[in-house]
């Protein structure tokens, strides 16, 4: 199985991080989808805005036709189970247990015309109470141990029909002193679900595109959800937004002066005081929203704005009023140095990019649109409140939010594009929230810095760009009704164009072809036809064909334990930066990407993004290591830039997988990657190459592999260095094969058919004491020029080292030679003679010493 690596060539560009692994034997970063964010949309949630009658598994085809693709749907309960087959019952007789001191015998009405037998243990079990009653068959998630079913048995020879229920025992509390006695007006047979008012939900988790910035909340998710059933179910399509009319300024005994310094970085900030506030637990419905989407329960002011982000995708930060020094807002950086206590209790030093909220005293109280300060923000003791609602540059978001990394749910949608027009209805709506449930008092007029306010896009498209774009003919009359749906205003209808108004809140939305897009998604994929008649031209396929040729070697290296994994094509400047003389500076390809601003060109070669796979896995505690990549590096060349394929092994860690069999100590070396090369050249048919001594700055040694002046194959010992860069413990070697190249040469190559000699072979060993500095290869290119019509094999299968006994500088190599005629049976004075020759060679040629 081999991957496709997106060929990345428009410049600026906007890619994502992370790697993707595709062989599932060692532990892998996950994919993530090109970075989607996974968004929990709450289906009870979504129902406040709009009327949804269909089942959720609809709801989930339809948002994922419209773009919204559904990862997964949960069904949430607030007690496991539901309480399925537990219902509310009467006692109707208590006795004492005839075998049983402790126990009691009951007889039970629940609602079915007979009475049920039940053995209970509680103390305080009493004839005419009305109870929780678990029948025959009912699964129990208690709040302690493993859930478990109830069973018809005997418990001391009396049969036992069900289970009155104590509280913990049901799920839904601690209490065990004794069972759940219910008012005396409690249904008898009712469900308990129905009767406890529990509610079920049903979570969507969406795979949101990185684009997608009206998406990031439950109400543009409605309003997406509105427009496709409008459009294509005949659905009125209303969405019920929050009412704010009733928002007043009760005083302004609170009024705070607010100033921004870095309009840029904040090009809109809103705010108001609310005075006499109570600090205490949510209310129930709004603890289960939060807690149907992940969200834990805080407190009620906490809880509100956190309501607010997944209701209005607008983030909102509420601060103890009575810690902001001189009563003053002021947006602005400060100093690289300074330091600041986040809400985490960690002391951070910032930068001076990074955006903050201080106080008059130029005390930063908030890393704006990223995280909270400890001093600021609101305690049990909290009275007044300043309340933030703010839009942020993504730009200076993402910067503050990878420097310091604090990927905080807020930071996530200001780096996606929050709507710059929607911080006053969000701050309204949470204002008339928190006065409902913890009270006090709207105490300042609405502060807002909005010097620069942003208007519609205005975009014009021409009818025809929009049929030929989605391969459909849609009617003057379908576009506007679906731009109408999804509130995009129409300025003006042509005959042949139309100029239409893009809502603030669709940050992505900035070319024609953008807009086309919106109309696809509601006007459904689906809906596009195939043509019945397709056009093609017949393909002469190339040879050898670079598919197969890459598939054989993906399957060769997996089959040899290796897992082939696909890096992003971007990397981090910093690493060539610190390696001297690794790549120049005017080679590496610098790209805009707004997503990750450290990964910021495209890759020169692939020994980093090998070398941050190999440490991603040592810090999952996989050592021994054998990974493989198909993949591509960028230069810039002469004016332009470059893209060349290369195959990149890594193998670090234990040569052999643990087994009785092997020295389980013996760790990769050199000549494991180099066998590993070869192999893969030879399973091409590519032999002959020359081999030179690798002079590489990403490799302590190596040997490169050449084919005249070209470089086919480099592969030695990471630099130690480089590998201290990426965090790399221990040794790795690596190999990079210029995939281009070895196509290029295998294109040459012509597959040549041999019979099989039915003549054996004879063989011939050959101990050389030779200079340190001499290679095997130097002995095996003289044997082959020597013997080239009878040696068919020459192998190195000996090396001795002893200063003492050999001298200084001196090895000895044992060597084995083959010979086999193809035409008649060799007489040993046929290879004596061959022998001879090269005793003589090595002697003259490598000032060899023969050890006889």
């Amino acid at each position: 199985m081999t991957p496709l690596l997106e060929n990345a060539k428009a410049l600026p560009i906007t890619l994502l991080p992370e790697f993707i692994y595709l062989y599932p034997l060692i532990l892998y970063l996950p994919s993530n989808r090109h970075n989607r964010l996974l968004m929990k949309t709450s289906l009870n949630w979504l129902r406040d805005y709009l009327d949804l009658p269909m089942e959720p598994e609809r709801i989930g085809e339809i948002l994922t036709d419209i773009g919204l693709e559904l990862e997964n749907l949960e069904k949430v309960e607030r007690v496991p189970g539901g309480l399925q087959g537990v219902v509310v019952g009467q006692v109707v007789e208590c006795h004492k247990h005839p075998n049983a001191d402790k126990l009691s015998l009951t007889k039970v009405d629940t609602g079915t015309g007979e009475l049920l037998q039940i053995v209970c243990g509680a103390p305080n079990v009493a004839s005419g109470q009305k109870v929780l009653v678990a029948t025959i068959g009912t699964t129990l998630y208690p709040q302690d141990g493993e859930p478990f079913t109830l069973k018809k048995g005997k418990i001391r020879g009396e049969d036992s029909e069900g289970m009155i229920c104590a509280e913990d025992e049901l799920g839904l509390g601690h209490d065990h002193s004794g069972i759940l006695v219910l008012a005396e007006d409690a249904p008898v047979g009712a469900p308990a679900k129905t009767f406890l008012n529990l509610h079920e939900d049903h979570v969507f988790e969406i795979g949101l595109t990185p684009n997608r910035s009206d998406a990031t909340c439950h109400l543009g998710v409605a309003k997406d959800l509105a427009a496709a059933l409008r459009i294509n179910y005949g659905h009125p399509g209303q969405v019920r937004l929050p009412d704010v009319s009733a928002f007043k300024v009760d005083h302004r005994d609170l009024q705070l002066e607010v100033s921004v310094e870095h309009p840029e970085a904040c090009p809109r900030y809103s705010g108001v005081s609310i005075q006499g506030v109570t600090v205490g637990d949510s209310p129930e419905w709004l603890k289960e929203r939060l807690a149907a989407i992940g969200v834990r329960s805080i407190n009620n002011i906490v809880d509100i704005t956190n309501f607010i982000l997944n209701e209005l995708g607008q983030p909102l930060h509420a601060f103890d009023l009575d810690q902001i020094a001189g009563r003053q807002i002021i947006v602005k950086p400060l100093p690289t140095g300074t330091s600041f206590l986040a809400l985490d209790e960690t002391e951070r030093t910032l930068h001076e990019e990074d955006l903050l909220i201080c106080d008059g005293a130029s005390n930063g109280m908030c890393i704006g649109g990223v995280f909270g300060g400890l001093r600021s923000g609101v305690t049990d003791k909290t009275v007044n409140i300043f309340l933030e609602s703010a839009h942020f540059n993504p730009r200076f978001i993402r910067r503050t939010s990878v420097r310091h990394n604090l990927r905080t749910d807020a930071a996530r949608v200001f780096e996606k594009g929050s709507d710059p027009n929607n911080t006053v209805y969000a701050l309204k709506r949470a204002a008339l929230m928190i006065q409902e449930y913890a009270g006090g008092q709207i105490a300042s007029d609405i502060a807002d810095i909005y010097p620069l306010p942003v208007l519609p896009r205005e975009i014009e498209v021409r009818y025809d760009y929009v049929n030929t774009l989605i391969g459909a003919n849609l009617s003057r009359e379908e576009v506007a009704d679906i731009l109408d749906a999804l509130g995009m205003t129409l300025l003006k209808k042509e005959a042949s164009s139309f100029t239409v108004a893009v809502p603030t809140n669709k940050a992505d939305v900035l070319r024609p072809a953008d807009v086309v897009e919106e109309i696809l998604r509601i006007y459904g994929f689906n809906k596009v036809d195939v043509p019945g008649k397709f056009h093609f031209t017949l393909n002469l396929k190339p040879q050898p064909d670079p598919t197969s040729v890459r598939n054989a070697i993906a399957d060769y290296l997996a089959s040899c334990g290796f897992n082939e994994m696909m890096a992003l094509s971007l990397t981090q400047s910093r690493y060539y930066r610190n390696v001297k003389d690794y790549v120049p500076e005017n080679q590496l390809v610098f790209i805009n990407n707004t997503s990750n601003i450290h990964l910021d060109i495209m890759r020169p070669d692939m020994l980093f993004s090998g070398l941050e796979a190999v440490v991603h896995n040592q810090n999952r505690q996989q050592s021994r290591l054998r990974l493989f990549e198909f993949g591509k590096s960028y230069r810039a060349e002469n004016g332009g830039y470059k893209e060349n394929a290369q195959l990149s092994l890594f193998l670090a860690g234990e040569r052999w997988q643990e087994s009785w069999l092997f020295d389980n100590k013996a760790q990769t070396g050199f000549f494991t990657i180099k066998a590993y090369v070869t192999n893969i050249l030879q399973r091409l048919g590519l032999e002959g190459f020359q081999e030179q001594p690798l002079q590489h700055p990403g490799f302590t040694y190596g040997l490169q592999l050449q084919r005249g002046p070209q470089v086919i194959a480099e592969f030695g010992r990471v630099n130690a260095r480089l590998g201290k860069e990426a965090g790399v413990r221990g040794e790795v070697f690596a190999a990079l094969i210029h995939w281009d190249l070895v196509l290029q040469v295998a294109g040459k190559q012509r597959i040549k058919y041999a019979e099989v000699s039915k003549f054996p072979t004879t063989r011939r060993d050959l101990a050389l004491v030779i200079d340190n500095s001499i290679n095997f290869v130097d002995i095996a290119a003289i044997a082959r020029k020597v013997g080239k019509k009878l040696i068919r094999d020459i192998n190195l299968f000996d090396v001795y080292e002893n200063e003492q006994q050999l001298g200084a500088g001196k090895r000895s190599y044992a060597v084995s030679f083959v010979f086999e005629d193809p035409e008649r049976t060799l007489q040993d004075k046929d290879a004596d003679l061959v022998m001879d020759q090269l005793i003589k060679e090595y002697e003259m040629k490598l000032n060899a010493l023969i050890r006889r």
